[in-house]
């Protein structure tokens, strides 16, 4: 299921999808085989395995590689490094996520809390008066009782 909540097409490739073996993936990344390799076994980029246990790289694992490549070379950051921002970003989107859920818990309470609330409202009688506040007064009132005449 996709994240409509809608079945999906088992054959339908997404960015997800592990399809290129290793010496594919590695030429689209521009790395050697042995490179990712050594990012798969220092956990940076862990791509799928078949049951023969070969690895099945994604497009999204393939950028992956790109920005691990260019952290390292460019940027100058050691792989150790490269990994925490890896986890880091995950943890990011992650959240990102768990924000979203929560946006959603709250909106659809505010509806259910707004539906209750117009039907307590509906049910008020109408033939009450409303109350209205009395005002408080220093005067002074004496009663006296009537005698009673025999």
């Amino acid at each position: 299921m996709d994240s409509t909540g809608r079945r999906r097409n088992p054959y339908e490739l997404t960015e997800e999808t592990p399809v290129y073996v290793i010496s594919v993936a590695a030429q689209l990344s521009g790395l050697h085989p042995q490179t990712l390799r050594q990012y798969d076994r220092l956990g940076l980029v862990s791509p799928d395995r078949t049951a023969g246990r070969g690895r099945r790289y994604s497009a999204r694992d393939i950028d992956l590689l790109r920005t691990v490549q260019q952290l390292s070379q460019t940027e100058g950051i050691n792989l150790a490094g490269i990994k925490r921002i890896i986890e880091l970003e995950n943890q990011v989107v992650a959240l990102q996520q768990r924000v979203a859920e929560l946006q959603a818990a709250v909106e659809g309470a505010a509806v259910t809390m707004q539906q209750r609330e117009a039907a307590v409202h509906a049910s008020y009688r109408r033939d009450l008066v409303p109350y209205q506040e009395v005002q408080q007064t220093s005067a002074l009132v004496v009663w006296r009782p009537k005698k009673a005449k025999d």
